[in-house]
């Protein structure tokens, strides 16, 4: 059994499409799908079940894929052990993110990595989803809360603040309001309830029982641009709302507390590239922690 075919097998596995995997390996489909047939008929079993939308793994592919990970696993901690691993820090880093942290906060830090690191590619790709480390959507993913199943490595990035927030505009139309129990008078901002990837999420139920709102946005950014806008009241993240001098807060004793973690899947723990870029983003962060809180 050739390991190389090994290699290329996982990364068939986590894209779920040779085509896609070929793209990213930067190999021809056509030799990669000859490679992973090599590896079958090594294995005198078949692995993948090909359609024309994608692969999926058969019972003994599943199988497969979790011995393919440990030994990936070793090999890497071989070569690390070994002084030859990305020592160079180079290749690419896809990193995903909230929209609100990604947009609004590393968008503009991580060009000075890619400065000090002139080898190294950095994908950003901040959307209000969830990212399969398994799967390879990402290499490091910021998530909301701790992962507590898979094999992955997790820190906690900072602890981080929500409040209600309203336009200037808004409130010298309609006021402002004193209670919780005012908010009711109001027009809410809310998200998108059945779009919610974790229930970290679901800020509205510790304002109020019924948030009820009347213009639902499944991104942190577009509510807080609908806020400033003037369409109604909503629960913004502090490190970006007190920003801007268009957006007022209101109710201040009112406050929601979460967090933002680090997390990658234990396979990428002795790739120097993926370990820079979570050195780089603890250090950012924590140079600049009273942003958050």
């Amino acid at each position: 059994m050739n390991w190389d075919d090994v290699r290329l097998f996982l990364a068939v596995a986590r894209s779920g499409q040779i085509l896609a995997a070929s793209r990213r390996l930067g190999i021809n489909h056509a030799t990669l799908s000859r490679r992973v047939t090599a590896l079958e008929e090594a294995l005198k079993t078949r692995l993948l079940v090909r359609r024309t939308n994608g692969c999926d793994l058969t019972a003994e592919g599943e199988v497969f894929l979790h011995a393919a990970e440990r030994m990936e696993a070793e090999m890497l901690g071989a070569q690390s052990r070994l002084g030859r691993v990305d020592g160079a820090i180079s290749g690419t880093v896809r990193i995903g993110a909230p929209d609100g942290f990604g947009v609004s906060f590393l968008a503009a830090r991580l060009g000075a990595l890619t400065a000090r690191y002139p080898a190294l590619r950095i994908q950003l790709v901040p959307v209000p989803r969830s990212f399969s480390l398994s799967q390879r959507e990402a290499d490091i993913a910021i998530t909301l809360e701790r992962p507590e199943q898979g094999r992955l490595v997790s820190a906690k990035l900072t602890d981080y603040t929500l409040g209600l927030y309203a336009s200037a505009g808004y409130l010298a139309e309609y006021g402002e309001p004193e209670t919780i129990e005012a908010l009711k008078a109001h027009r809410r901002i809310g998200y998108v309830e059945d779009l919610l990837f974790t229930a970290s999420l679901d800020f509205t139920g510790e304002v109020m029982r019924h948030w009820d709102a009347t213009f639902e946005i499944s991104s942190a950014t577009g509510q807080t641009e609908a806020v400033r806008s003037g369409a109604g009241i909503g629960i913004l993240h502090n490190y970006i709302a007190r920003l801007d001098p268009m957006l007022i807060r209101i109710l201040p004793a009112t406050t929601i507390r979460r967090a933002y973690w680090t997390t990658y899947h234990e396979t990428a723990r002795d790739l120097a590239r993926v370990r820079t870029v979570v050195e780089f983003l603890q250090a950012v962060v924590g140079e600049e922690q009273a942003v958050f809180v």
